[in-house]
């Protein structure tokens, strides 16, 4: 083991000064070199850019991936796949093992049943959003999260490592300026002191030959404090320099943590697409199938009997009588259609975007004079009447109408 005492002792002794001098500086009794403006304007800037680099990474962090410490250990796995220098393995996303535990539900249950079949359609929607969220979250640890984590890991490390010896660099300036100052009060006192005449009737004619020597020691000590002043402004200045650069640089890394937030926004927005098209598709995938409600709601009426008839209203009953409900004086608002939908029974009204809406249509089959097509994007007139399902609405345009389901319109007044 190579032990240097000299580089040790000298090493203690520097950390000393550093101490000394940072400690005389927060109580006002030394002097501090400060910084021009822009300089401070600069370091303000990087540690802003730090600060909120930071508490971006950590919330898009938590977005992506909400609950880390559950029962997968998603994130503790990630990081010690990180620290062994291995890539992490694809994960199933929850959306994937709900759409399979819904499939392999409707097996037990029946993929012929109502249940069964709507359980297999909905799993499988599931599993393709799971599909797309993993996507999306791989693409947004490479495009977003990583550049940040490498500033914050590697740039801001950096700009941190010499912003500290800029600073221990300082406090030696400041103690070399210290000690100047004190070497040439010291010098001024010793040359007052040998100009006065000296008493050779005094007992001791030495102290005249000391204070003449005390002078040339402090005229030394002054020369040499001025060139370790020299030194250490030479070193402070260079390490200035480069400090100054590396904070400048901060500009450059606010453009690429700008391009790296467009590609995230791009990939949220094609994630929450793919999210949209294929509830799209399994909202029509679910109006084709039978519908066990309607079955149901004919089954409970039949067995009422007489004693409800006369409480029925005619909202209330499996077929609306679209010529009994009439439009409140107020309360009316218009909607525009967005989504098709297909009528599940003569109850319903169906809503179609590719059909043209002819009216002489409707008079040819009697299964068709209670339903409704419109076209998206065209506006009609709805509203609610008591006792109605708070999913539906009454539909009107023109001398049409006829009950219209809430999430396939946009309420506009």
């Amino acid at each position: 083991m190579d032990f240097n005492v000299k580089k040790l002792a000298s090493g203690a002794g520097v950390f000393f000064t550093r101490a000394v001098q940072f400690t005389e500086e927060k109580f006002g009794q030394a002097e501090k070199t400060e910084l021009d403006a822009h300089f401070e304007n600069l370091l303000s800037r990087a540690d802003c850019t730090k600060l909120w680099t930071e508490k971006i990474y950590r919330q898009t962090e938590a977005l992506l991936q909400p609950n880390p410490i559950d029962h997968t250990g998603a994130r503790i796995e990630e990081f010690l796949y990180e620290k062994l220098d291995r890539k992490v393995p694809s994960r199933i996303t929850n959306g994937e093992l709900l759409g399979q535990y819904m499939q392999d539900a409707a097996k037990e249950f029946g993929p012929g049943t109502p249940y069964g079949s709507t359980l297999i359609e909905v799993g499988e929607c599931e599993r393709r959003l799971g599909a797309a969220e993993r996507e999306f979250l791989q693409t947004s640890a490479i495009s977003f999260l990583t550049p940040l984590r490498n500033f914050l890991e590697g740039d801001w490390r950096t700009i941190s490592k010499e912003r500290r010896l800029l600073e221990n660099l300082r406090l030696d300036l400041d103690a070399c300026k210290t000690r100047l100052k004190k070497a040439k009060v010291a010098e001024a006192k010793a040359g007052c002191d040998g100009e006065m005449a000296p008493d050779f009737q005094e007992t001791r004619p030495r102290n005249y030959v000391l204070s003449a020597s005390a002078s040339a020691l402090w005229s030394e000590e002054v020369d040499k404090a001025e060139h370790e002043l020299r030194v250490a402004q030479t070193e402070f200045d260079r390490q200035a320099e480069v400090t100054r650069l590396l904070l400048e640089g901060i500009s450059s890394t606010h453009v690429n943590h700008l391009r790296c937030l467009h590609e995230f926004v791009e990939a949220q927005a094609a994630y929450h697409k793919q999210c949209h098209f294929h509830m799209q598709e399994l909202q029509k995938e679910l109006g084709r199938l039978p519908n066990a409600f309607a079955l149901n709601a004919t089954h409970t009426i039949a067995t009422t009997g007489s004693a409800t008839e006369g409480l029925s209203s005619p909202v209330e009953t499996d077929t609306l009588k679209i010529e009994e409900v009439q439009a409140p004086a107020t309360g009316t608002r218009k909607a525009k259609v967005l989504y098709d939908y297909d009528a599940a029974d003569s109850s319903e009204l169906s809503l179609l975007a590719d059909e043209d809406t002819n009216p002489s249509l409707l008079s040819e089959s009697p299964a068709c004079t209670l339903l409704l097509f419109l076209t998206p994007g065209r506006l009609i007139t709805v509203y609610t009447v008591p006792g109605m399902d708070s999913d539906w609405l009454i539909g009107e345009r023109g001398n049409q109408k006829g009950k219209v389901p809430v999430t396939y319109l946009e309420l506009l007044s």
